[in-house]
């Protein structure tokens, strides 16, 4: 009976508490990492770029509106994307796709010079 006990503890510890902590370890370090410029997401699910970082808070800036900044703590940060990935992940230059309006459109500007 005590086997299965001890067995049944450490089931649980394996299954619950040591993700958890590994979860608080990821998060404590990614908020650890956090610099001037990083874009982040707040648990209400905005969008912002930090742009000042103290102790325990961060101010936020959101939207192209400059004056939109809002002191919030680290903890109410879920994501954090750093400020080099992001300029990494920049799309292609695409050619724009001719259509049939926009030939029109070329021909009409070639005829009215």
């Amino acid at each position: 009976m005590i086997i299965w006990l001890v067995v049944l503890i450490g089931l649980m510890y394996f299954m619950m508490i040591r993700p958890q902590k590994k979860e608080q370890k990821r998060v404590q370090a990614m908020l650890s990492d956090m610099s001037v410029g990083d874009a982040v997401v707040t648990n209400g699910g905005f969008y912002g770029i930090i742009i000042d970082i103290t102790d325990e808070d961060v101010i936020v800036e959101f939207g192209n509106n400059k004056n939109c900044r809002i002191p919030m703590r680290k903890s109410a940060i879920a994501e954090v994307e750093k400020q080099s990935d992001a300029v990494e992940t920049k799309e292609p230059e695409t050619k724009p796709v001719e259509t049939k309006d926009n030939k029109k459109e070329k021909k009409q500007k070639k005829s009215s010079k």
